[in-house]
């Protein structure tokens, strides 16, 4: 037996997005950045370099080390850029780190800056013993306390942020461990973060599509028009026919423009419904809750996202009906044509049959005629003392059976004709 060229690539990803067990007190810095294709390999140079161990999960999007005696770090390479996260430690007994921790996390926070991407979000989080901990922290970070969202987290976590920037650049979050097991804590931790992570990787899709819904209202206003058009009938059918096709591909390119986008902020929407439900949130008095704050701002944006999406379709769904009713009423006119013509032709082989029976029997009596002067001239050389008669008499005894004798002929050799003739 053999290992499949896959298996420890898909074992990898089973451990993915872990974290190490968080020490207490520590201090974590995040990033989470967009990455363009052609950066890619310039970061994974720029991670493996502080790297000890390449591949310590068996997958290569994955990778663990150290900046300097004070801050180790995790990366992963994610679909749509990566993120990295820096845990420093020692702290005091106050649960901030040391001044020679913050050198070297100020260190650490100037080597990340320096690798390439954009910044989606980035946040410092301060991690206490207790609520006890982490007050002199508050005092000393200008959050805003008329936005300051306070809850616990399962296992009696409580976390403290008002999601702001800051002037840094980075996001704010304070957490008290009151006693959770470190690994407990750890995963809440985690969760918390991509729970902030995943939230702004979603609302990416919140200006894509509040700059759709323009466009979207001259598409609908298109489509009134073409719809009242087509019921009044003035118009060519060709051509509105074809301002519908126009129409159908704005919205082909709209629809494609933004379907990727759409889709990431469905499923990044998703895993942040299931991150809030695993944090097991409870409310603190006197403080807005972090269900409130998701509820207040983000569902919202989310609805809108989604509305989009439905109403994109709709307005493909309307346009592609009125199209295959105009089709309906072209293909209808076709038919009521065609059978318009096969009725004129019907009119003009009937005339043609009719005419043909007429001139039928005027060849028969030409035929007739020339036969009589034949015979008539035949009869110029035998006697009247032959017949008895005169020639005249002859002739118009003959008149009536030459021109039957004729018809009739000329009628069997078209019967034959006829059924000799191939049928294709």
């Amino acid at each position: 037996m053999r290992d499949h060229e896959l298996r420890r690539r898909a074992v990898g990803e089973m451990h993915l997005r872990r974290w190490p067990v968080l020490p207490v007190p520590c201090h974590i810095v995040q990033w989470v950045l967009a990455i363009e294709d052609a950066e890619r390999a310039e970061e994974l140079a720029a991670i493996e370099m502080r790297c000890g161990v390449h591949d310590s999960v068996g997958n290569p999007s994955h990778r663990e080390g150290r900046i300097n005696a004070a801050v180790t770090f995790t990366w992963e390479r994610q679909s749509e850029g990566s993120s990295l996260t820096l845990f420093a430690s020692p702290c005091d007994e106050d649960g901030f780190v040391n001044a020679h921790g913050d050198l070297q996390i100020a260190d650490a926070i100037a080597w990340a800056q320096n690798l390439p991407g954009q910044v989606i979000r980035s946040t410092r989080v301060w991690l206490g013993e207790d609520d006890a901990a982490i007050a002199p922290l508050l005092e000393r970070q200008s959050l805003n306390r008329d936005e300051l969202v306070s809850s616990t987290l399962g296992g009696g976590i409580r976390i403290w942020s008002d999601f702001r920037i800051m002037d840094d650049g980075f996001g704010r979050l304070l957490v008290a461990a009151n006693g959770a097991d470190p690994r407990d804590l750890t995963r809440q931790m985690q969760r918390m973060q991509e729970l902030g992570n995943y939230r702004n990787k979603a609302l990416l899709g919140l200006p894509v599509a509040r700059e759709c819904w323009p466009k979207l209202d001259t598409a609908e206003a298109r489509l009134r028009d073409l719809a009242d058009r087509i019921a009044d009938s003035d118009a060519r059918d060709d051509t509105l026919l074809t301002q519908l096709s126009g129409l159908a591909l704005d919205l082909a390119s709209v629809s494609t423009a933004i379907s990727f986008r759409m889709d990431a902020t469905r499923a990044y929407g998703q895993i942040v419904e299931e991150r809030l439900e695993q944090l097991d949130v409870s409310a603190v008095e006197g403080f807005a809750s972090l269900v409130d704050f998701t509820q207040r701002r983000f569902r919202p944006a989310m609805n809108t996202c989604f509305a989009t999406i439905e109403r994109l379709q709709r307005l493909g769904n309307r346009t592609e009906q009125l199209s295959s009713l105009l089709r309906a009423r072209i293909d209808t006119r076709i038919e009521n044509q065609n059978a318009e013509l096969l009725r004129s032709m019907e009119q003009s082989i009937s005339m043609q049959a009719r005419l043909q029976q007429l001139v039928e029997g005027l060849s028969a009596v030409a035929l007739s005629y020339y036969l009589l002067g034949l015979v008539k001239y035949a009869l110029y050389s035998v006697p009247d003392s032959v017949f008895g008669v005169s020639d005249d008499f002859v002739i118009g005894l003959l008149v009536v059976p030459l021109v039957l004798g004729v018809w009739w002929t000329m009628h069997t050799l078209k019967d034959r004709l006829i059924k000799t003739t191939p049928q294709k």
